[in-house]
């Protein structure tokens, strides 16, 4: 029985074109056919090429071709510089003098170190990365089940919360009914005895009329009047009314009393917010339906980027100049800070303790003025530039921070604690990046419950982040039913959690609910290219002009 054997080979091809190889270059290590041996000679005129036929190749390192010398290949590695080089670079050339060894020993060196830290890495830094995730993981799970654990005891403590309030009420409802009823019982007697007597009187009245007709005067003669009795009226029972008393401290304390018995539900901490904000939560309610202006400021910036309420009636503002402002109500200069920038500020900010922060991109730093004397505070990660900034309610600083990529420009938000970061807003749970690149700066205010809204001017759109870096919701102008497209400059959020931002595209403001539901447009106030926008104490708008560099002081919401 006859058998056949075939036998394949690998056929190894030129590195210039698909045909077979014939003839190797010892000088730069690749394959050629005989039809590519003049194309890559002419690539590389200025090398000399060793071309031998491929089954006598020697396989060695490809020096590679000198950076002052053309035509001449490195043969050592200058060790002052680390930078390869020939011959005539350290003879007369510019590494002359320095120390130099082999460039066969440099690669040698290299290969040794790139094997010790593959082998560093594989040994022991990925298994502490490993031991590492899985006690993230562990921990992640541990958390979810005692948040889980939370959640299963806030439901049985809103049970017995309800249980007790409901156990309260029962006993007011309970003790009204019961001196409810001991009034009716009492005034039901009283009601009853009265009838009685009534009744009574009317039978004495007859019995008179006919006894006074009467002649016999035994008849007459027994007579007794009650008259007497009849006019001393019945003594009226005291009424004991059940006053039900209440008092409502919110946030402090809720008590309620009838009859002697008192109930009271305090509140041992106070809520995280502010201590402006509590005081205006007392006092402002709702939108109002006419929108007042209370005050048109001018200014003598032509460019107007932006303002910063300082307290109830001051404002800091600037624009195309070093110079920040600080103005009041009537316009009046109480202040000049000049800056360290080059050009502008990219951003300015008030602190909790009234102290102005700005942010300068030339020297790539976040500057906070002190006793008229700017000192760095924040510097961004290396290669991000930090542009417009927001000083949050709890006392951290939200930096917009941008990197340029060639064409493209990266965004993302950094919260800083002091000077250091606290957390990175840029991609979502998916990695997929939150903000759209471009050049547009992002304008950033922190809600009352912790989240951040961004007006995004790169998509046209306004962001909501929540605590844990997921994305609430976009809203991109669509429902206010504007004439142009939305364009989103300043934000701000107020006591009521609402969401205010500028359009410049559409002279108005936009206000959305903490959910990014629109409610309304502010469109009637003769607001013209709206940029800069800040809330003051007062939680009254100050709205600056990008063009005019005008200010409106808006006032929005209702006393309560």
């Amino acid at each position: 029985m006859a058998t056949s054997t075939s036998w394949a080979q690998d056929i190894i091809t030129c590195d210039l074109c698909d045909k077979p190889t014939q003839q190797f270059c010892n000088s730069c290590q690749v394959n050629l056919c005989n039809s590519c041996i003049k194309k890559h000679r002419d690539e590389l005129k200025s090398l000399i090429h060793e071309i031998v036929p491929f089954l006598e190749r020697k396989i060695q390192l490809v020096f590679p071709e000198c950076r002052e010398h053309s035509g001449q290949r490195c043969e050592v590695n200058c060790k002052k510089c680390n930078t390869p080089v020939c011959i005539k670079c350290i003879g007369l050339g510019p590494h002359k003098g320095h120390n130099v060894e082999e460039l066969n020993e440099t690669h040698e060196k290299k290969i040794r170190k790139i094997k010790s830290d593959t082998e560093v890495i594989k040994a022991n830094i990925i298994p502490k990365y490993q031991n590492e995730d899985q006690n993230i993981g562990s921990t992640i799970s541990i958390t979810k089940s005692k948040i889980d654990d939370i959640g299963r005891e806030s439901k049985k403590l809103r049970k017995l919360w309800h249980q007790e309030v409901d156990n309260i009420f029962d006993k007011i409802d309970s003790l009204s009914q019961s001196l409810g009823e001991e009034n009716l019982n009492a005034l039901q007697g009283y009601h009853n005895k009265i009838r009685n007597l009534i009744s009574e009187m009317n039978k004495i009245v007859k019995q008179n009329e006919k006894l006074s007709t009467s002649k016999n005067l035994s008849e007459v003669n027994i007579y007794q009047s009650k008259l007497n009795e009849y006019q001393d009226f019945p003594r009226h029972m005291d009424l004991k009314f059940p006053l039900l008393a209440s008092n409502i401290d919110k946030g402090k304390e809720l008590s309620i009393e009838i009859g002697g018995f008192r109930a009271t539900l305090k509140q041992m901490s106070q809520p995280s917010l502010s201590t402006d904000v509590s005081c205006l939560t007392t006092g402002i309610g709702k939108l109002m339906d006419k929108i007042r202006v209370i005050a048109t400021i001018p200014t003598t910036y032509n460019s107007l980027y932006g303002v910063a309420c300082v307290g109830e009636v001051e404002a800091g503002i600037y624009g195309q100049n070093k110079t920040i402002t600080r103005i009041d109500i009537h316009g009046a200069v109480k202040d000049r800070v000049t800056t360290t920038c080059l050009h502008w500020p990219n951003g300015i900010s008030v602190t909790k303790g009234i102290e102005l922060m700005y942010s300068d991109f030339d020297s790539d730093t976040v500057n906070i003025v002190r006793d008229g004397k700017s000192e760095t505070l924040i510097t961004p990660p290396q290669g991000w530039a930090p542009g417009t900034l927001c000083c949050t309610r709890s006392g951290d600083i939200l930096v917009h921070v941008y990197k340029v990529r060639g064409s493209e420009t990266k965004n993302k938000i950094i919260r800083y604690q002091g000077k250091n970061i606290k957390e990175e807003i840029c991609n979502d749970g998916q990695g997929n990046p939150i903000f759209k690149d471009g050049l547009y700066s992002l304008f950033m205010s922190e809600n009352n419950n912790g989240d951040v809204c961004v007006s995004d001017r790169n998509a046209d759109a306004v962001v909501l982040v929540d605590k844990t870096g997921r994305v609430r919701f976009r809203y991109d102008g669509t429902p206010a039913r504007r004439k142009k497209s939305f364009g989103p400059k300043g934000i701000v959020t107020d006591v009521l959690n609402q969401i205010i931002v500028t359009d410049i595209n559409n002279d108005c403001l936009h206000i959305l609910d903490q959910n990014g539901q629109f409610l309304r447009c502010v469109d009637d106030c003769g607001l013209e290219k709206p940029l800069g926008l800040s809330l003051d104490s007062e939680g009254r708008l100050w709205v600056g002009s990008f063009e005019s560099g005008k200010i409106k002081v808006i006032e929005y919401l209702q006393n309560k």
